[in-house]
C-alpha cells in the first residue's frame, strides 16, 4: 500500500517525464534509467465527496469503480480525520476543568487523537470566545481552566498575563478505551454514558475547539517535552485509524509522529513493515497520516528504505528523516536480515519497532520476542509443552553490537524517555533503533484501559528494561550506554516502597491473561514461569554489566 501526499514540485533541472495518464503530477518513482517519473494528482476534493462518501454510506464496495488511484494504491493524506466512531462505543470522556493540572498525560497517552489540548493568553481567549454564538458562550467558557502551570506560571513570563488552557474531546474520533481516565491522576477526567446531550456538547466544544485557532506559544515551555502535542504542527497522526480500542501501538505511533513533526513538520517519511500498523493505518479509503508512507512487504522494509533513502540522497533531500515502522516479528525475526544490513549501510535511517512480543496481526502467533511461557498460537499452553519455551531475543543488545548504531528501549509511558529517544535518534547522524514496548489487548489479555499501566509494569518488573545507547558517548559501552529510569537500576528488582517486597516478573505476569495458566488455584506460579523470571533477571544483569554497574 503506498500512501501520499504532494511533495514541493521538482525542480527544474530534474529529469522527469509526464505521467501518460494525467499531466498533472506529483510524488515520483524510479524507472531504471534514473527519471523521475510523476503519480498523478490525486483530486482530494473528489476523493473526499465521492470515495469516502461512498464508504461512510454503504455503497463504496458495491458501485465505485475501480479508478486510477486504486490500482496504484493511493489515498490521500489526513483522509482518516473525517472517519466517525462515535457509535462504538455507549461511554465517552468528560472534561472536568476544576481539576485539571495541565500535565498532559491524556493527551499524549491517548492512542487516537481523539483528546486535544490548547493554551491561550487570557486577553485572546477573552476575544476569541466572541466568535463562540452567545448560546453556547457559557458552556465553552466553563470548558477552560485556570492552571498553576499554565496560568500562574504563564503570568510570570509574560507580564502577568496567564495562560486558559482546555481539552476537549473528539466524539468522533473516542472509541471510549478510558485510557486517559487511568492515566489522569488529578479526576481531571471521567468516562459518562453518551446521552444525545452529552454528544451534541462534545460535537459543539470540539468545533469550537477546531475554530478558535493555534495554541498560544509563548505559554509553552521548550523544556517540557510532554507539553509538545499543543503545538499544532505536532498532530502528524490525526485519528481515525481502526485500531482496537486502547491500542498500545497507536500510542507510539502517535508520539513519534509528534517528535519528528516537531522539527521537520510535514517534511519527512515512513517506510512501514506489513503488519498490524499498515492495516490500521490504511483501511481504505482512510489514512491517518500527514506525511507520505509506503508498505511494501513483511520482511524487506529496511532494504525498501535503503534504496529510498539513496534517491532521497540523490535528490538533495539528506536531511529528510526517513522512518521505517515494523513490528517484533517484522524486525526480530523474517526481516531481522534486513534490519542488520540497514545498520552495517551506515545511512541516516530510523527505525521504529513496534515490541507487542506476538504476530498480532495473524492472531497472536509467537515470534522471537515473546516472553518464555507465553501462550500464543504456534506455542500453545497444554498438558504437555507450557506455551512457549524459547528464551526471547533481545534486538537492542544484538544492535549494539553493530558499529556506530544508535539504540534505544523505551516506552510511551515514560514520556520524556520516550521523546528523548526519538529525538536522540533523529539527531544522530546514522542508522538509528528505537524499540518500544506496545501493550496488545487482545492478545496479551489486558483491558483496554491498561496499556500505559502494563507498559510501566513491564519496566518495574525487568520484563522490558528501557535504555539508551548512543555511540557518541564514548569509547566504551559503559560510557555509551544508560539505564536511568529503571527503578533501583544497581539492585536485581525493584523494591516496592509500601510492601517493601521485591516487584518480579512473576507480578507482571500475574497481571496479563496471557500467562493465566501458569498459576495454579492458589495463585503459585509454574516451574515455566520460574525460569521465565531467571531469564528476565539475567537480562538486567547483563545491561548492568555493559553499563558499568555491575
Amino acid at each position: 500500500m503506498v500512501v501520499a501526499t504532494p511533495p514541493a514540485a521538482p525542480s527544474m533541472n530534474e529529469a522527469s517525464e509526464k505521467d501518460p495518464f494525467n499531466n498533472n503530477c506529483y510524488g515520483t518513482l524510479v524507472d531504471r534509467s534514473y527519471k523521475t517519473v510523476h503519480l498523478p494528482v490525486l483530486d482530494v476534493t473528489d476523493f473526499n465527496e465521492r470515495i469516502i462518501r461512498g464508504y461512510e454510506e454503504g455503497t463504496g464496495e458495491k458501485y465505485l469503480p475501480a479508478d486510477l488511484s486504486v490500482a496504484r494504491s493511493l489515498i490521500p493524506a489526513g483522509t482518516a480525520s473525517l472517519r466517525d466512531f462515535s457509535y462504538i462505543a455507549p461511554e465517552i470522556p468528560q472534561y472536568k476543568p476544576e481539576n485539571c493540572t495541565g500535565c498532559m498525560d491524556c493527551v499524549t497517552e491517548c492512542p487516537d487523537t481523539a483528546i486535544l489540548g490548547k493554551v491561550l493568553s487570557e486577553q485572546e481567549w477573552e476575544q476569541k470566545l466572541q466568535g463562540v454564538p452567545e448560546g453556547d458562550r457559557e458552556m465553552f467558557r466553563a470548558q477552560w481552566s485556570k492552571t498553576k502551570k499554565y496560568y500562574d506560571g504563564g503570568a510570570k513570563k509574560n507580564n502577568g498575563v496567564g495562560g486558559m488552557f482546555n481539552i476537549i474531546i473528539d466524539p468522533s474520533k473516542c472509541k471510549g478505551c478510558a485510557e486517559c481516565v487511568t492515566v489522569c491522576d488529578d479526576d481531571a477526567l471521567k468516562m459518562v454514558a453518551k446521552t444525545d446531550e452529552v454528544m451534541t456538547t462534545a460535537r459543539k466544544s470540539h468545533r469550537y475547539f477546531k475554530n478558535i485557532g493555534p495554541s498560544n506559544e509563548k505559554y509553552i515551555s521548550g523544556n517540557l517535552l510532554i507539553d509538545m502535542m499543543l503545538k499544532e504542527q505536532t498532530h502528524i497522526y490525526t485519528g481515525g485509524a481502526g485500531s482496537c480500542a486502547g491500542c498500545g501501538e497507536g500510542t507510539a505511533l502517535r508520539m513519534m509522529c509528534a517528535a519528528v513533526g516537531s522539527k521537520y513538520g510535514e517534511q519527512w517519511g515512513i517506510v512501514a513493515a506489513t503488519g498490524c500498523n499498515t492495516v490500521y493505518t490504511s483501511t481504505y479509503p482512510y489514512n491517518p497520516y500527514l506525511v507520505p508512507w509506503t508498505n511494501s512487504l513483511f520482511e524487506n522494509a529496511p532494504t525498501y528504505a535503503i534504496g529510498v533513502r539513496m534517491r532521497w540522497d540523490q535528490m538533495g533531500w539528506k536531511d529528510k528523516p526517513l522512518w521505517v515502522v515494523g513490528g517484533d516479528g517484522a524486525m526480530y525475526d523474517i526481516g531481522f536480515q534486513a534490519l542488520s544490513r540497514m545498520f552495517l549501510s551506515g545511512m541516516n535511517i530510523k527505525v521504529l519497532v513496534l515490541d507487542t512480543q506476538v504476530y498480532s496481526n495473524t492472531g497472536g502467533q509467537a515470534s522471537t520476542a515473546s516472553f518464555t511461557g507465553q501462550n500464543t498460537k504456534m506455542s500453545v499452553h497444554g498438558k504437555a509443552v507450557f506455551g512457549k519455551q524459547e528464551r526471547r531475543k533481545e534486538i537492542a543488545q544484538i544492535a549494539m553490537m553493530h558499529p556506530h548504531v544508535y539504540v534505544a528501549q523505551t516506552t510511551a509511558a515514560h514520556v520524556n524517555h520516550f521523546y528523548k529517544a526519538v529525538l536522540g535518534a533523529m539527531e544522530f547522524d546514522g542508522p538509528a533503533i528505537v524499540a518500544c514496548y506496545t501493550t496488545c489487548q487482545p492478545e496479551h489479555g489486558v483491558a483496554d484501559n491498561m496499556a500505559g499501566e502494563q507498559a510501566r509494569l513491564a519496566v518495574d518488573t525487568r520484563a522490558f528494561p528501557i535504555m539508551i545507547h548512543d555511540p557518541r558517548g564514548g569509547d566504551t559501552l559503559k560510557k555509551r550506554l544508560s539505564l536511568m529510569g529503571n527503578p533501583n537500576m544497581k539492585g536485581d528488582w525493584f523494591i516496592n516502597p509500601k510492601t517493601n517486597q521485591e516487584v518480579t516478573f512473576i507480578d507482571f505476569a500475574r497481571s496479563e491473561g496471557r500467562f493465566s495458566k501458569h498459576f495454579d488455584k492458589d495463585g503459585n506460579p509454574s516451574e515455566t514461569l520460574l525460569a521465565a523470571k531467571l531469564d528476565r533477571l539475567e537480562n538486567w544483569r547483563l545491561l548492568q554489566e555493559l553499563a558499568g554497574l555491575r
